[in-house]
């Protein structure tokens, strides 16, 4: 599918729908300054573009006891395709691992963002799991004091399209 050209519409719609993905197409239409019918068009068009991919719940990690998140450098051995494709396929079986990008820059290959209730169970994750995946050689973790900044929007104005 090709990403539509946003307009200031498509954006006002992106920014409310980041915002609260629950809200009614009528509340929405209304937040936006359209009518209900093209609003909704809009917005099933940008869903069947691919550029809005879900619409999903955040829940609240501290609440659910996930108190520890840690950022995990991984360094692999080889540089091979198929080394990667077999870690990649290994970490996206762990349900701790909320993140995982290739990266440039740094000593490592990957980096991964995981979740889970504490220490012990970190220790458990990574010397059970991770540290066995093939290929990998090397793991630096740092761990997460306090967050200043935590958001899942996306800064809009920085999109393709015309620009407000």
């Amino acid at each position: 599918m090709t990403i539509p050209k946003l307009d200031r519409s498509d954006r006002r719609i992106l920014d409310v729908l980041q915002g609260n993905a629950r809200i009614s197409n009528l509340e929405l239409a209304d937040a936006v300054g359209l009518s209900p019918t093209p609003c909704a068009r809009r917005v099933k068009r940008l869903e069947d573009s691919g550029l809005i991919r879900a619409h999903v719940t955040l829940l609240d990690q501290q609440e659910l006891g996930l108190s520890l998140t840690a950022f995990i450098n991984i360094s692999m051995d080889r540089h091979t395709p198929d080394r990667f494709e077999a870690f990649e396929a290994a970490v996206r079986d762990y349900p701790e691992v909320i993140e995982c990008s290739v990266v440039t820059g740094q000593n490592s290959d990957y980096l991964i963002q995981a979740v889970v209730p504490d220490m012990a169970y970190y220790e458990r994750f990574l010397l059970g799991h991770l540290t066995r995946i093939p290929g990998v050689t090397g793991v630096h973790s740092s761990f997460v004091l306090r967050r200043v900044v935590q958001r899942t929007a996306l800064p809009l104005a920085h999109t393709v399209g015309e620009r407000t």
